[in-house]
């Protein structure tokens, strides 16, 4: 396939995955208000998709053998670690808060490629990364509830670490001579993520009733099964599937820039389907990111200086020419009220 081809099959499977993950929190919502804990959306959202994908995980039954420490390490960070630190840090700081820093891994990502790996970064992409960071303190209102808690901005600042993990461990064995299969990752990166959160989640003290009743979606009762089928199918499966192949085809920089607009998906689907409102800060903050994602996606990248990819390790390392420097993977499974953006986060 063409490199400008590439691009663009990469920059729509990033925008499906935004748009997936984003339409997470409509659909979280009405459950949590229907008397699911946010903890354990989370646990069903994940373990549901597990089970999803297993006929896949038995179909790369190899990856075990093959990349044990890759498998381990998505379930763990991009999975697990992503939902349990971002909860975490939602009982000490205000959600505006915690989803602004946690989407401070596009930023994370770019130290991660240059000063890591070693690689040159473009400052198209780092301006696409400040003006994202910028609009999405918009979109969320982070003003509107500043407190200072050490604990808290680190276990928010976990979250986006682990979303850094996320976008680097997604691009990791596209340059072996039998390439790992992106799909078969995320299979075992839910099995994984599932047991973890099992044991945090609590599932067996979960009000299961719940699930055979109704929630109130704006005034019109939806089946919360079939809720709960759109965040596992559809804000899971769907989301990860695109989300991984997409950085494969981008780069960890312009991928994390454009997963910003989940931020902003959430905001205008929470605006259309649960009739929450959308402030001008937030429309102002929307337009904003997505400046910053059209100008991180067309940056050019630069030429890398004499000896850097054999110096950088980690990921990249083996992607040799000027275009892999926008090949890095980068910035998970989560605007209004408290509510609203737990939800998203719990249905990177």
């Amino acid at each position: 396939m063409h490199a400008s081809q590439e691009k663009s099959a990469g920059l729509g499977l990033a925008l499906v995955s935004a748009f997936a993950f984003g339409g997470s929190g409509v659909a979280a919502k009405p459950l949590i208000e229907a008397g699911l804990d946010p903890l354990h959306v989370v646990w069903l959202r994940v373990a549901g998709a597990a089970l999803v994908m297993l006929p896949v995980a038995w179909r790369h039954r190899d990856l075990v053998r093959r990349k044990p420490a890759l498998l381990a390490g998505f379930g763990l960070l991009a999975v697990a670690g992503v939902q349990g630190f971002y909860f975490a840090s939602l009982s000490r700081i205000p959600v505006g808060v915690a989803l602004l820093i946690e989407y401070l891994a596009p930023a994370l990502v770019l130290g991660w490629v240059r000063f890591v790996q070693r690689r040159p970064v473009t400052r198209r992409a780092a301006l696409g990364v400040v003006l994202a960071v910028g609009g999405l303190a918009c979109v969320v209102q982070v003003w509107s509830g500043l407190t200072f808690d050490l604990l808290g901005l680190l276990l928010a600042l976990a979250a986006a670490c682990c979303q850094v993990g996320y976008f680097v461990l997604a691009d990791q064995g596209s340059d072996e001579a039998e390439p790992v299969d992106p799909i078969g990752v995320i299979a075992y990166g839910l099995l994984v993520g599932a047991l973890v959160l099992t044991v945090l989640a609590r599932p067996w003290q979960m009000d299961w009733a719940v699930l055979g009743g109704t929630a109130d979606l704006n005034g019109t009762a939806a089946p919360a099964w079939l809720l709960l089928g759109w965040i596992v199918l559809v804000a899971t499966v769907l989301a990860y599937a695109t989300g991984v192949v997409s950085v494969r085809k981008l780069s960890p920089q312009v991928a994390g820039v454009v997963a910003c607009l989940e931020a902003v998906i959430a905001t205008v689907l929470a605006w259309v389907l649960l009739a929450e409102h959308l402030g001008a800060p937030q429309i102002i903050g929307g337009a904003v990111v997505l400046v910053g994602a059209f100008i991180a996606q067309s940056a050019t990248p630069k030429a890398a200086p004499s000896g850097a990819v054999a110096q950088g390790g980690g990921a990249g390392a083996g992607h040799g020419g000027a275009e892999d420097d926008v090949r890095v993977s980068a910035g998970r499974a989560s605007g209004g009220d408290e509510s609203r953006l737990s939800a998203e986060r719990s249905a990177p």
